[in-house]
């Protein structure tokens, strides 16, 4: 991991702005652009979703993040990467997971944000189980991350 990169799985809430900080302090005079993507909980189309458990594989998840970050290290030219990932029981509306990235140039920082979310999305080791006024039900897989993630 380059010191210049932050991963973290953790049922703690984060802040935004301590991480949009940490970042900018990396490379002040070499970063011209920083990118923060937030996910948040959201209600279904069909379902209000009270709440979501996340649960990860403790080690094998932080070293499929630091693969997906080094992956968009050799695409970018990046200067620091922030992935927090909250795990745990989520209510809705609260913040499950940030992606921070800087870089001398914003084309950089935003597609390599976008990377980083893609193929979290798709590949990181979480489970995700949505209880709604239906009940519980295992989040699948879905067609468009899949096709997300097959673009790059």
């Amino acid at each position: 991991m380059k010191t210049n990169d932050l991963i973290l799985v953790q049922e703690a809430d984060f802040d935004i702005n301590q991480h949009y900080q940490k970042l900018l302090q990396i490379n002040p005079s070499n970063s011209g652009a920083a990118v923060l993507f937030i996910g948040l909980v959201r209600d279904l189309d069909d379902a209000k979703v009270e709440a979501m458990q996340l649960e990860h594989y403790p080690g094998m998840t932080e070293v499929c993040l630091q693969q997906i970050v080094d992956k968009a290290r050799l695409r970018w030219s990046l200067e620091g990467v922030h992935i927090v990932h909250r795990v745990g029981k989520l209510l809705r509306h609260e913040q499950i997971v940030l992606v921070g990235v800087t870089s001398r140039h914003r084309s950089d920082a935003f597609s390599a944000c976008e990377f980083v979310m893609d193929y979290l999305k798709q590949d990181a080791p979480f489970w995700k189980a949505e209880y709604t006024e239906h009940g519980k039900q295992w989040v699948e897989v879905k067609a468009s991350d899949q096709q997300a993630n097959e673009r790059w």
